[in-house]
């Protein structure tokens, strides 16, 4: 609570004009849904990129909302491919104004995409009405309440999209200026994508992406994302799910708990999503960035087979019910099934994941390279490379011709 005053305290005296001596960055810990995951050690020089998504939830951005829902694993996906591969976190802030049913709502910084997009599938849009959001409330809660890398080589990105003006007659909020100065101290990157052409609008997001060297991008109103459904899309969905089939969840009680409730919150989403959707996010799990969201905390048949933990060493009370009367070597067995499924099944993914990627990319090249999820590639494809990303998207022949549109 404390440095929470102290630094609101210091960005309301950036937005008078003053300037504010250097603080401490927040712990970077993970904390998932209450559980705080100690990650594996990253390997050495292995990138990073930590993306916050800050979303106008207003009503007359209900086309786009519906479309990110679609697109946000492909995102991270084509992220996730990047070479080398890096590893991802990305969080979410949705915005509204006062006077709607809330001002800001967001979930957690994590490597847990699931949970990311769960939050985002919760997102319905309404409220507005009157133009002016409250975009200096939004942005201030993605650049200071995030916790965000204090490595200096992590690529740290922030997409502001919506269609209207910030409310700027509020005293008691901080201004974007401000919050652009505390982003650029923390070496984060503001992108700003404005949805049709609102008056004013523009002005202030031209503003807010040149104060951090960000890009500026503007897609119509109705330019959500491009939808591109192929053959392969449910057969990878349906081999996803079997790789589930396949984990054994283990640890301390809470451990588990975490564990099933993030299994049933994967069954969820590979059922309701949509089609694309759904084998996006497979793929992405199939990625050294997605283990952890494919995995989660303490699984035991990887956990095993990739020698960090030895099956000896696992207390019977450790494992699920049904598997605590089995012996060692029952375990032994069966871990070693499982595994040799797994690797049958991720060896027809990789198969079936460039059978994909090929049928997308000939799709995309009789398609509009205007929509969100285009200008959001584009961004990442040159800003990936201040680290030393190649990231590919399909993008590449569209790319030139709409780089100038962004910047008019």
């Amino acid at each position: 609570m404390k440095r929470t005053h102290t630094v609101l305290t210091l960005a309301l005296a950036l937005s008078a004009g003053l300037t504010a001596p250097a603080f401490a960055c927040p712990p970077t810990a993970q904390q998932l849904n209450g559980h705080l995951r100690v990650c594996p050690a990253p390997q050495k020089h292995q990138k990073k990129v930590e993306v916050v998504f800050v979303l106008d939830t207003t009503g007359s951005m209900s086309g786009l909302i519906e479309g990110a829902k679609q697109k946000i694993w492909s995102i991270a996906s084509t992220i996730a491919q990047a070479q080398p591969a890096p590893e991802i976190r990305m969080g979410l802030v949705g915005y509204r104004d006062r006077g709607d049913r809330y001002v800001t709502t967001k979930t957690t910084m994590t490597d847990d995409l699931d949970t990311v997009y769960e939050t985002l599938m919760g997102f319905k849009a309404a409220g507005g009405g009157d133009t002016p959001e409250s975009v200096n409330e939004a942005l201030f809660e993605a650049v200071e309440r995030f916790d965000w890398s204090d490595d200096p080589s992590t690529l740290k990105i922030v997409f502001l999209v919506g269609d209207a003006p910030p409310q700027m007659g509020y005293n008691d909020d901080v201004k974007y200026q401000a919050s652009c100065k505390l982003a650029a101290e923390k070496g984060i990157i503001v992108n700003t994508i404005q949805c049709g052409n609102l008056h004013g609008t523009k002005d202030h997001w031209t503003k807010i992406a040149g104060m951090t060297n960000g890009q500026y991008a503007a897609i119509d109103q109705d330019s959500g994302v491009q939808r591109i459904t192929t053959p392969y899309d449910r057969e990878i969905t349906e081999l996803d799910q079997q790789l589930t089939s396949l984990m054994i969840d283990y640890g301390d009680q809470s451990e588990r708990s975490y564990q099933y409730s993030k299994r049933d919150r994967a069954s969820k989403i590979s059922s309701s999503a949509a089609p694309e959707a759904s084998a996006d996010r497979a793929i992405y799990n199939q990625t050294a960035a997605g283990r952890s969201n494919l995995y989660g905390v303490k699984e035991l048949v990887d956990d095993v087979v990739d020698g960090r933990v030895a099956l000896e060493d696992v207390e019977k009370d450790e494992l699920p019910e049904e598997y605590q009367s089995k012996t060692t070597d029952e375990l032994k067995k069966l871990i070693a099934e499982n595994n040799e499924q797994r690797v049958k099944i991720e060896s027809r993914l990789a198969e079936l994941a460039k059978l994909r990627r090929d049928h997308q990319d000939k799709a995309r090249a009789s398609m509009k390279g205007d929509s969100f999820d285009m200008q959001v590639l584009i961004t990442l494809q040159k800003q990936g490379e201040s680290i030393g990303l190649t990231i590919t998207s399909g993008t590449e022949d569209s790319k030139e011709d709409k780089e100038g549109s962004s910047e008019d």
